[in-house]
C-alpha cells in the first residue's frame, strides 16, 4: 500500500502518538551514551545487585521461614551472589561492555526473581525487591518501553510459574526427587493464585509504567543539554558570524528533517534587514547563502507577534493552525497565523518553525524551518527551542564582539604603526630629501653631481609616496554610504596634491544606499588604481567617476598615461583568461561580486570601468 494512503487511513491522534513515539527515540539517538558513560553505569548497577544480594541474605539469616529451608532456594541464592560478585569483577577489568554482554545480564536479572519468588512467602517477602531492582535497570540502562518491556517479560514468567503450578509440573518434580532421595523443592503456591498474582502483575506493571518514565524523562533532560552543547561548541570565533549562523541553522535542519531553514535579523542603529537561505543538498545542508533585499522583508519575516517560538501546520490551501509561546513560555491565547499570510505566498510549506532570538541590545531576528519531519509533542519542542536561542544566543553574540573587537584592535595597532611611519621614517625622509635639494642647489644648475643629486631626490620623494600609501592601506576604513563620497572627493584631492597629476572626482549621486563592505572595497580600489596611475602609468590627468542606476552602481578611473600593454576592451572573464590587468583591483571586484571592464589605448590612457549589483551578497561578500 502506498505510504500516502496508508496516512490517510491512521486516525490524526494515532498518528500524533506514532510521531511522539519516534520523537522519543530521536532524543535519544540525539544524545548517545559513549562507551566509558555505559561501562559507568554497568558498574554501578554491579554494585547494587551485590548489596541487593547481601541484604537478602541479612533478612534469611533474620527469617530463614522466608525461603522455607528449602536447599534448592539457598542453591539459587548462592549463585545469584556468585554471578553479582562475577560480573562485578569482569566489569572492572573489561574495558567496555558490549550490548549482548548487557542484555544477558539483564535476562539473568528477570529470570531469577521469577525463579526465586516460587520459595518466598508472599508480597512481603524480600525477594519482591529483586523485581523492583531488574526494573530500575532497564530505566536506568534504557528507557520507558524496554523497562514496560521488561516488567512484561516478569510478568509472563510469575504466569508460567502459575500454569505450571496448577498442571501440577512441580508436584511432579518433587516425586521426581524424592524418589532419587533429594530434597524436594517446597514450592510455596500462595502468590500464584489468580487473584494474588494478578495483584502482583499490576504492582510491577505500574511500577515499570512509572519508572520508565521517570528515566525517559531524564533522558530527554539530558539529551536537551548534550545537544544544546553541541550547537553552542558551533560558535567559533575563526567561523566568524555568518559561519557561526550556517553551523547552527545546519546542525537544526538536520535534527529537525527540515527541508529548508531561513534567517532574518536586523540590526538595530541602522534597521537594516539580512535574510538568508540554508538548504539541504544530498550529503547535508549546503552553504547559507544571504538573499537580495526586498523592501518587504520586514513585514514578511520579522512581523510583529506576540509569539516568541511557534509551530504552523496547515491544512488545506488556507487552514492554518498556529501553536505558540510567549517570552515567558506560556501558550499565547491566538491561533490565528493571519501574520505569516505573506511568507506563505513566497514559501511554499505544510509545516513551519519560527524561533526568535536577540543578540544583546544589536541584533534581532527569526529562525524558520520549513517543513520540519521530526517534531514530536509541540509543546515540549517550543520550550527546548526557547531554551536552545537562551543558551546559545549569548554564545553567538560573544563571536560577533569578539570579531568586532578583534577588527577594532588591530585597526587601533595599524593606525598606531602608521603614526609611527610618520613620525619617523616619513620625516627623516623628508629632511634628508631637503637637504639633497639644498646640495643640488649649491652644486650649480648642470653637471654630474648635480644630475646625481636630482636622481636621489626623486628616489627619496618616490620612498615617501610609497610609504604614505602605506600608511593609507594600513588605516582602517569606517567608510559607509553616507561618508563615501566625501571620502573618495579627498582621495582624489590629497592625490593630486602629492603627486602633481591634476585628478578630479564626479559623481550624480546625492544620496547613496550602499551596504558598508561594498563601500570599503570600493575606496580601497579606488586608492589602488590611483596608486598604479602613478607609478606606471605616465599620466597628466586622471578622472574617477562614480553614477548609479536601477540595478547596479558604476565606478569609472580614467588617464591619459601609457595605458595597458595591450588595446582593446577587455572584459572580467578576458583578463582572467589572459593573466592581464592589476591582480589586486580583480580580486576586490570579485568580492563584492562586480564585473570589471579595462579599455586600453596604449600611448593614449586607460580607462577602468566596475559595475556593482544592487545584491545582499555584495554586501555580505
Amino acid at each position: 500500500m502506498p505510504i500516502k494512503s496508508l496516512r490517510t487511513r491512521i486516525p490524526g491522534r494515532a498518528r500524533l502518538l506514532l510521531r511522539t513515539l519516534r520523537h522519543r527515540f530521536l532524543w535519544r539517538l540525539r544524545a548517545p551514551t559513549g562507551p566509558g558513560e555505559v561501562r559507568r553505569i554497568e558498574r554501578w548497577l554491579a554494585t547494587a545487585r551485590v548489596f541487593l544480594a547481601v541484604s537478602a541474605l541479612v533478612a534469611i539469616r533474620l527469617d530463614p521461614g522466608e525461603i522455607r529451608y528449602s536447599p534448592w532456594a539457598y542453591g539459587l541464592f548462592a549463585f545469584y551472589i556468585s554471578q553479582g560478585v562475577l560480573i562485578l569483577l569482569l566489569l572492572r577489568q573489561r574495558e567496555q561492555s558490549t550490548a549482548s554482554f548487557r542484555l544477558l545480564v539483564h535476562a539473568a536479572d528477570v529470570v531469577w526473581p521469577a525463579l526465586i519468588g516460587l520459595f518466598a512467602t508472599g508480597r512481603g517477602s524480600p525477594f519482591f525487591l529483586f523485581l523492583v531492582f531488574v526494573l530500575a535497570a532497564a530505566a536506568y540502562r534504557w528507557g520507558l518501553w524496554e523497562t514496560i518491556g521488561t516488567a512484561t517479560s516478569a510478568v509472563v514468567l510469575l504466569w508460567i510459574e502459575s500454569l505450571a503450578l496448577h498442571l501440577g509440573f512441580f508436584q511432579w518434580l518433587d516425586s521426581i526427587l524424592l524418589r532419587n532421595n533429594l530434597s524436594p523443592l517446597g514450592v510455596d503456591p500462595t502468590d500464584f493464585e489468580p487473584k494474588h498474582l494478578f495483584m502482583r502483575s499490576a504492582y510491577l506493571l505500574v511500577m515499570a509504567l512509572l519508572l520508565g518514565y521517570l528515566a525517559e524523562q531524564q533522558k530527554q533532560l539530558r539529551a536537551e543539554r548534550a545537544v544544546i552543547a553541541r550547537i553552542a561548541g558551533k560558535a567559533r570565533v575563526e567561523a566568524g558570524l555568518t559561519g557561526t549562523l550556517q553551523e547552527i541553522l545546519g546542525e537544526l535542519l538536520s535534527m529537525y528533517g527540515a527541508r529548508r531553514g531561513l534567517v532574518a535579523s536586523q540590526e538595530a542603529n541602522s534597521h537594516r534587514v539580512f535574510v538568508g537561505e540554508l538548504g539541504v543538498a544530498g550529503s547535508g545542508p549546503s552553504a547559507l547563502h544571504w538573499l537580495e533585499p526586498l523592501p518587504t522583508d520586514t513585514t514578511t519575516y520579522l512581523f510583529d507577534s506576540e509569539a516568541e517560538t511557534c509551530y504552523v501546520s496547515q491544512n488545506g490551501a488556507e487552514h492554518v493552525v498556529l501553536r505558540g509561546l510567549d517570552k515567558v513560555g506560556q501558550r499565547i491565547r491566538t491561533n490565528s497565523a493571519a501574520f505569516l499570510d505573506r511568507l506563505r505566498k513566497q514559501r511554499q510549506f505544510q509545516n513551519l518553525l519560527v524561533i526568535s532570538f536577540v543578540f544583546g541590545s544589536e541584533w534581532w531576528g527569526r529562525i524558520f524551518l520549513l517543513d520540519p519531519s521530526s517534531v514530536g509533542e509541540i509543546e515540549e519542542e517550543l520550550r527546548f527551542l526557547q531554551e536552545l536561542v537562551r543558551q546559545v544566543g549569548p554564545a553567538v553574540y560573544n563571536v560577533y564582539l569578539l570579531r568586532r573587537l578583534r577588527l577594532r584592535a588591530g585597526a587601533v595597532e595599524r593606525a598606531r604603526f602608521a603614526r609611527e611611519l610618520h613620525d619617523g621614517a616619513v620625516q627623516s625622509l623628508i629632511a634628508v630629501e631637503m637637504q639633497v635639494d639644498v646640495l643640488r642647489r649649491q652644486s650649480g644648475k648642470s653637471g654630474p653631481i648635480t644630475d646625481e643629486l636630482r636622481r636621489i631626490q626623486g628616489l627619496l620623494r618616490e620612498e615617501v609616496l610609497k610609504l604614505r600609501e602605506l600608511m593609507q592601506q594600513m588605516k582602517s576604513l569606517d567608510v559607509d554610504s553616507r561618508r563615501l563620497l566625501g571620502f573618495l572627493a579627498d582621495t582624489v584631492e590629497r592625490f593630486q596634491r602629492e603627486t602633481g597629476i591634476s585628478a578630479r572626482f564626479l559623481s550624480d549621486l546625492d544620496h547613496l544606499e550602499m551596504p558598508q563592505p561594498v563601500c570599503r572595497e570600493v575606496a580601497r580600489i579606488v586608492q589602488e588604481s590611483l596608486v598604479n596611475v602613478r607609478k606606471h602609468s605616465g599620466a597628466r590627468q586622471a578622472l574617477v567617476r562614480l553614477s548609479s542606476n536601477s540595478d547596479r552602481w558604476s565606478l569609472v578611473i580614467e588617464d591619459d598615461g601609457n595605458g595597458f600593454p595591450f588595446a582593446g576592451r577587455l572584459s572580467h572573464l578576458e583578463l582572467d583568461t589572459l593573466g592581464r590587468g592589476p591582480q589586486v583591483i580583480k580580486e576586490r571586484v570579485r568580492v563584492i561580486k562586480g564585473e570589471l571592464t579595462i579599455e586600453s589605448v596604449p600611448g593614449q590612457g586607460s580607462r577602468l570601468e566596475i559595475n556593482i549589483p544592487h545584491k545582499r551578497e555584495a554586501a555580505y561578500g
